[in-house]
């Protein structure tokens, strides 16, 4: 495993308790529909699903997936503009880049997204909303049955450990 990789694990890890704190309830019935409505709109802007846009896949590491692909864009939801990273999550380990592109259906594994809404959702995680799908667009669930959407605490507690104090691993870059 790459350093960069064990010291992002490592980090996360050490985060957890940390950010338990931080971390609010999350997979509620309101966190479900503004999911819903964000896979609706990765659909009608072909950012999901079978017409989706493809990128060239770049290396993971868990939780996310072996190969990546990740876009940086802005959406709408509820009248509110924010930031949405998309992330393509695709496996198994081992998998390699030729596989991926000879066959990005079998291998992907999970859409995980953060959407930066309205000032106040949750100032303490710079407003982000994450959710993480299976790639049907259902919601993937927490070893308790929780849906994966809203202020989720796994990635509350991982991510508050990237670099830039905006949450990402990925760039520091503006997403304002």
């Amino acid at each position: 495993m790459p350093v960069r990789s064990l010291s992002i694990l490592t980090g996360c890890a050490l985060a957890l308790s940390a950010t338990a704190v931080l971390a609010q309830d999350f997979g509620t019935e309101e966190d479900q529909d503004y999911a819903a409505q964000l896979w609706q709109l990765m659909l009608d802007r072909d950012l999901a699903g079978d017409d989706a846009v493809q990128a060239f896949p770049y290396p993971g590491t868990d939780p996310h997936g072996m190969m990546l692909e990740t876009f940086y864009t802005r959406a709408t939801v509820d009248d509110h503009s924010g930031a949405l990273v998309i992330k393509r999550n695709y496996g198994p380990q081992g998998v390699t880049v030729d596989q991926v592109i000879g066959d990005r259906e079998q291998h992907l594994g999970a859409v995980t997204i953060m959407f930066r809404r309205g000032d106040g959702y949750a100032p303490e995680t710079n407003d982000w909303f994450w959710a993480k799908y299976l790639p049907d667009g259902s919601l993937d669930e927490a070893p308790d049955g929780t849906p994966l959407a809203g202020r989720a605490k796994g990635c509350i507690s991982c991510h508050s450990t990237a670099d830039g104090g905006d949450l990402l691993f990925t760039t520091n870059a503006d997403l304002n």
